[in-house]
């Protein structure tokens, strides 16, 4: 096993930190990238690497990014969903890395949906 080094250490804080902040309520909005099988297949490993390299670059500090098992709708793969603080989650459908990045830009972080990629606003919950 690689020995860790204090960047790791310092990177692995960071995470942790960025997630507490969703729990508490600090962070403007979570980014969740569905990776079940069929959304790996279709891509949402691309999607995920380029949301975080998009994140790193701009110094994004309060969005969250989390991944999740399978949406249920395997032909509309790549998938994610975004919640931003106070609104309905939209499920975005048939990512590529430049619509990550235009939903992190338009919606995530100025609360305007990117509705040509939108599938459903709202919880999928009855209860």
């Amino acid at each position: 096993m690689k020995k860790l080094k204090i960047g790791d250490l310092e990177k692995i804080r960071d995470k942790v930190r960025r997630t507490a902040n969703l729990r508490q309520g600090k962070a403007k909005a979570r980014i969740t990238i569905h990776m079940g099988t069929c959304g790996i297949a279709a891509g949402a490993r691309t999607i995920l690497t380029a949301l975080m390299q998009e994140i790193d670059k701009k110094n994004i500090k309060d969005i969250i990014i989390t991944t999740s098992g399978c949406a249920g709708l395997c032909s509309r793969e790549p998938m994610a969903t975004v919640e931003v603080t106070g609104k309905p989650p939209v499920k975005y459908v048939d990512l590529t890395k430049e619509k990550i990045i235009k939903i992190l830009n338009n919606h995530a972080l100025k609360g305007n949906i990117v509705s040509e990629y939108a599938l459903a606003i709202g919880s999928e919950r009855t209860h």
